[in-house]
């Protein structure tokens, strides 16, 4: 092949291979397979380096270049790359609102002309903002935000991602200046984290926290050659030069036209309630993104009145950032209260200052026992940090111990049941402090609402507060109770038609026929859970045999253990009348069928947050005959890590035996 011939080939593999790019980084579509374009790649490589002189600065292959750097140069902005306020309500966005209006009417000398038009509304990517400088349409400098006004050069890392252009593709119609400024977010997307931390695992090194963190600490790599191995992405959100654009909307457009991928969720929404709209969205639909969001940005869409709206101290006055309900947020502890269990355990109880966070009003967080709050040094008083543990369950996870006053008060667990005064006692070889009597009203409460609770016999509409009317007017002492009430019981009650009351009593009378691993949770045993009800529903396949049970055959089933088995035995010797008496109320126990065993004995644990819903995941494991289990251990099989995986699998890096797994591989392991 001659120069000329060369020339000519690599121009043409050059514009090819930078159209297959746009495709797939950009337009998310492809017309070739991997291997083809990778095919490509390779042929130009082998004529550069046939023919060096024809090597171009934005060839495809110049994507990771040079040698490692010894440090980073320092580079100041062309233009500040300010921060954005906050707002974290509809009156926040409102008062937003109308600031600008009032500044825009005093620039305008009408109100009416000082009317903001409309709004863009953009997720905010959690990830790392860079500003990328194009010289004559190549791309000249990448440059990290730094300070806002300084930022270090990272060009050559910026160059290994596929989305970001190394020339710009032409406008039709429209001549290019020679110097245009970008701004974009460079993000992990979840399913390379999860492979990342997954591949870290079985390497026995310690995982990333979060997506973000990763992204930053790899475009700060000294080695280009890492940060192309961490597989990032950019998406492209303001151009800074003038390119004929009058909205923030053109500008989107105008970056998917010069190669760049952009957030392709953005809406032009006409008023504040759109704009809300678009919020209330996201606010859980944001979960399925590819991407991590803790927000969305908020513009004035029309750019002369961005102009002069311009900004006040380090902010932009025409952009405005909503934050989405917090995981992790802090509070106060105003009380520390205890609660008494269907078991009797007495559990502290931490009173807190409301505070929003995961989308709901907090104002209560378990505190477990007295070592946990010894672990948390927490009192009476203390700021603390609270998260919800796997968007549910409000946690404690902090004591602020430094911006305390002095006037904290430590919690003394008291000696007397906080329901019926009766001396509290703690047992050999446990944390939990028990009420020491077995009629104890607290206690019994408890133990109904959790008998009618969805994973027992799961009776629509009777809630905590039917269930403690009805044993304060002595209409339920115990279980079997509910079953013989009437219409002539219920319609006397306060806030009981007899609309109401018949709907009730439909729900009880459809709740007769239950499994028999629901009953047995329904029950309230000691230790016994709904994986241990599970089990034991296989093990003995009805409940004649289960109530039969006798020590010797429980302990020798595997995962019930000597504690768990005496539990049992105890309940049944104290229970056998109430067992007789649901009998006879005519609840139907249905018993367990017979099922594909694929994953027999197996064991699976979950963590972090999936895709697919929690309990389906653990519905199709034991009805494959696998078993959950709630801790990592030596006797675990499976681990399905999703995203945020947190301790659990740190823990099972571990240990050798068990095999950690991806929900997709999960997926394809149950199929």
């Amino acid at each position: 092949m001659t120069e000329r011939e060369a020339k000519n080939r690599i121009a043409k593999l050059i514009l090819e291979i930078n159209h297959h790019r746009y495709l797939y980084h950009v337009l998310d579509t492809e017309e070739i397979s991997d291997g083809a374009l990778d095919s490509l790649k390779r042929e130009l490589d082998s004529l550069e380096k046939q023919f060096p002189k024809l090597k171009k600065v934005d060839s495809p292959t110049q994507r990771v270049s040079g040698r490692p750097l010894d440090k980073f140069v320092k580079v100041k902005h062309s233009k500040k790359v300010l921060s954005l306020a906050d707002a974290f309500s509809r009156s926040d966005i409102e008062d937003w609102r109308e600031r600008n209006e009032r500044i825009l009417s005093r620039r305008a000398g009408s109100r009416s002309a000082g009317k903001i038009k409309d709004y863009y509304t953009e997720l905010k990517l959690d990830g790392l903002t860079v500003v990328l400088t194009y010289k004559n349409g190549l791309f000249w400098r990448g440059a990290t935000r730094g300070d806002g006004s300084v930022g270090e050069d990272v060009t050559n890392n910026l160059k290994t991602i596929e989305s970001i252009p190394l020339s710009l593709r032409p406008l039709k119609g429209k001549k290019l200046p020679n110097i245009i400024e970008i701004r974009g977010e460079v993000v992990m997307s979840k399913g390379v984290f999860v492979n990342l931390n997954k591949q870290r695992a079985k390497e026995g090194k310690d995982l990333f926290a979060n997506p973000r963190n990763v992204a930053a600490g790899s475009i700060r790599q000294l080695d280009p050659k890492i940060t192309r191995s961490r597989k990032l992405d950019c998406l492209a959100f303001e151009i800074i030069s003038d390119l004929g654009q009058q909205t923030h909307q053109d500008s989107h457009r105008l970056l998917n036209k010069l190669g760049f991928k952009t957030e392709m969720n953005s809406r032009l929404c006409k008023n504040i309630d759109e704009v809300e709209d678009f919020l209330k969205q996201w606010v859980d639909k944001r979960k399925k993104l590819l991407y991590e969001t803790d927000g969305s940005v908020i513009v004035v869409n029309d750019l002369r009145q961005e102009k002069i709206l311009g900004h006040i101290g380090k902010a932009e006055r025409w952009m405005l950032a909503y934050k989405f309900p917090a995981e992790q947020v802090t509070t106060k502890v105003l009380d520390i209260e205890v609660q008494i269990g269907r078991t009797g355990a007495l559990t502290p109880v931490a009173i807190l200052e409301p505070v929003s966070v995961a989308g709901s009003t907090v104002s209560r967080a378990t505190l477990h026992n007295q070592d946990e709050i010894d672990r948390l040094d927490v009192r009476v008083g203390d700021t603390v940090i609270i998260q919800k543990a796997g968007d549910i369950i409000p946690d404690i996870v902090k004591t602020l111990t430094k911006l305390r006053t002095g006037k904290e008060k430590k919690f003394i667990f008291p000696k007397t049941c906080s329901s019926c005064h009766s001396p509290v006692t703690k047992k050999d070889g446990e944390v939990a402090y028990y009420c020491s009597n077995k009629k104890c009203y607290g206690q019994n409460v408890e133990a109904i609402i959790h008998f009618v609770s969805k994973k027992g016999f799961n009776i629509d509409g009777m809630g905590n507060s039917i269930v403690r009317q009805f044993i304060d007017q002595n209409l339920v002492v115990s279980p079997a109770d509910i079953f013989s009430l009437k219409i002539g019981d219920l319609e006397p009650l306060e806030g009981f038609a007899q609309k109401k009351s018949l709907k009730l009593l439909k729900a009880i009378e459809s709740s007769k026929n239950v499994g028999l691993s629901n009953f047995i949770y329904a029950l309230g045993i000691r230790h016994v859970g709904e994986e241990t009800s599970i089990l034991l529903a296989n093990y003995y396949g009805s409940l004649d045999k289960f109530s039969q049970a006798d020590l010797d055959e429980l302990q020798a089933i595997n995962d019930v253990g000597p504690e768990v088995a005496k539990s049992i035995i105890a309940w049944l010797k104290d229970n056998q009348d109430l067992l007789d008496e649901f009998l006879k109320q005519g609840i139907n126990i249905q018993n367990p069928k017979s099922k594909n065993n694929k994953l027999a004995d197996q064991t699976f644990l979950f963590t972090g947050s999936l895709d697919i819903d929690r309990d389906s995941a653990k519905n199709k494991v034991r009805n494959l005959g696998g078993k959950i289990v709630s801790s990592v251990s030596k006797k675990l099989d499976y681990l399905v890590f999703g995203d945020k995986p947190g301790s659990k699998l740190a823990k099972a890096k571990k240990i050798s035996s068990i095999k950690i797994i991806s929900e997709q591989e999960f997926l394809k392991l149950i199929k």
